[in-house]
Formats: C-alpha cells, sequence, structure tokens
C-alpha cells in the first residue's frame, strides 16, 4: 500500500489501508451472510456458505502487472430474480432503496433498518411499510418535481464543497478586516477541482477520514452534523491535493486550526 496511491493520488490514510487489509478477512469469516452488487440496470444477490475459501495467485493484466492473491468464497449461484421469481431491476427500486443500496466503497454493510428493506426487497415482501415512511415519500416527491435532474446526493455534496472551497479562496487573500485573514489559495486546477473530490471520496469510501464515521449526504442525511466537509490536513497550508481530507461537519468544526495529529489523538484519547 505504500508505495501505490488512491485514485486521487494521494497515499492510502491508516484509515483507508486498514479497511483494504481487512477486507479479505471479512470476505474468508462470511457464512450465512447476504450479499447484494448492482450490475449496470440489475441488482444481485446471493448467501455466503460455510465452505472454506480458496486463494489463487495471480499476476495482473495491466498497470504494475504486479503479483496479487485472489481469495474464493464459496456462495450460492448469483440472482437476480427476487424468491418469488421477480427481476430486481435498478430503475424499479425506489430513490431512497437506490442511494443506500448503492456504495462508493468496496463492502458496506447497511445500518439494521436498511438491511431489513434490502432482505424484504429479496423475499418479494410487501414494502410500503418503508415508502410511506415521510422520508421515504418526500424523496419520491423530490424526483417528480425535478425531473430533469440528474444530479443524486453525493453528486449534490460534492458540487457544494467545490463551491465553498472556490468561496473561500476568493475572500480569504490575506487582507485586513477586523483582524488578518489567512491567505488561501487554491492549487488544484479548478476543471479538475470536482473529479478529485469525487475520488477523494471513494477513495475513504464514504466514511470520515478522522472518526471513520460514515458521512452523510446532501438532501438525504438525517443528523447535519455528519454531513461531508473538506477539511485542510494542515490549516495553514492552502487547497492542493496532498493538504485534503474530508470529514463530518462537526469534526471540521471542533478541529478548527489545530494541528492534525494533535486532533487526532485527542479524538483516540475520547474513543479509549
Amino acid at each position: 500500500m505504500r508505495l501505490h496511491k488512491t485514485a486521487a493520488g494521494k497515499t492510502p490514510t491508516r484509515p483507508v489501508a486498514s479497511r483494504w487489509f481487512n477486507l479479505m478477512t471479512t470476505i474468508v469469516e462470511s457464512e450465512g451472510d447476504v450479499w447484494m452488487h448492482r450490475q449496470k440496470d440489475q441488482l444481485w444477490w446471493t448467501t455466503s456458505r460455510s465452505n472454506p475459501a480458496t486463494f489463487e495467485p495471480f499476476k495482473e493484466t495491466v498497470g504494475d502487472r504486479r503479483d496479487v492473491i485472489i481469495c474464493h468464497k464459496p456462495c450460492n449461484p448469483w440472482s437476480n430474480k427476487n424468491r418469488l421469481g421477480n427481476r430486481l431491476e435498478w430503475s424499479g427500486l425506489h430513490p431512497k432503496a437506490q442511494e443506500f443500496l448503492f456504495t462508493e466503497g468496496t463492502l458496506q454493510q447497511l445500518k439494521p433498518n436498511n438491511a431489513e428493506y434490502a432482505l424484504a426487497l429479496i423475499d418479494g415482501d410487501d414494502l410500503s411499510p418503508w415508502h410511506s415512511r415521510p422520508e421515504w415519500t418526500a424523496k419520491v416527491a423530490r424526483r417528480q418535481k425535478n425531473p430533469g435532474t440528474t444530479f443524486n446526493s453525493r453528486q449534490k455534496t460534492i458540487w457544494r464543497m467545490a463551491a465553498t472551497v472556490k468561496g473561500t479562496v476568493n475572500f480569504s487573500n490575506g487582507q485586513q478586516v477586523l483582524k488578518t485573514v489567512k491567505n488561501k489559495d487554491l492549487l488544484i486546477p479548478e476543471n479538475e477541482l470536482t473529479p478529485f473530490l469525487e475520488a477523494l471520496l471513494a477513495d475513504q469510501e464514504g466514511l470520515c477520514a478522522i472518526t471513520d464515521l460514515p458521512l452523510q449526504y446532501d438532501g438525504d442525511e438525517d443528523d447535519q452534523e455528519m454531513l461531508c466537509s473538506l477539511d485542510r490536513i494542515d490549516s495553514d497550508g492552502h487547497y492542493e491535493k496532498d493538504n485534503l481530507q474530508i470529514v463530518c461537519r462537526f469534526v471540521n468544526r471542533w478541529k478548527n486550526s489545530s494541528k492534525d495529529a494533535e486532533f487526532r489523538r485527542l479524538i483516540e484519547v475520547v474513543r479509549a
């Protein structure tokens, strides 16, 4: 991991490296778990078996052609139909379900209530207890009101963070107001900012870079303090690729101008 950078061109942080390191263990130890995967416009699912995993040495055919290990975990045949035989079309899913059944991370465990919905979907059960909830009906209403809108909550979040950076940079040029405002420059080409933020959020697998808490997206949040907030690792530095991380809103506010390493230490003290 230390020799390779992520899609955002950053060296993986310890939380990111730890999640990748533990992926194979999660798969190997899985037994009787339901796994779901979106492939284009189809939703597929399977259940892991108790059979032991097998491992296969393999050399990558592209890129650095590294020697890697492929893990094969036995599971039931993958299916794109529910237990009643109805095809699971992605476009036919409720907009709210599409939000939590899609993840930019490699693996993601659903919250208990969302997991209950996923199992009911697979079983072909009545989904109206979820669809009738206010937050679910509101999601449908927003989509019907703005049928031409193609931005999902994650994309809106990225747009908002990019716009915030540009606004901050335009204001913070070292001028004197009642105090001297820190000079903050955007050292990422403007046309690369949004793709960089998309890659950065994917690298972090939708988790806060400091606390590892799940980040929430604009319009679909149930706690505004968990919304994405772009943080400069070194608050005295500029907006550049190696100096940015995405954290929860409350984390950014609490951290303020503290040294990143010191703030992380204090978070660990609280956890202990």
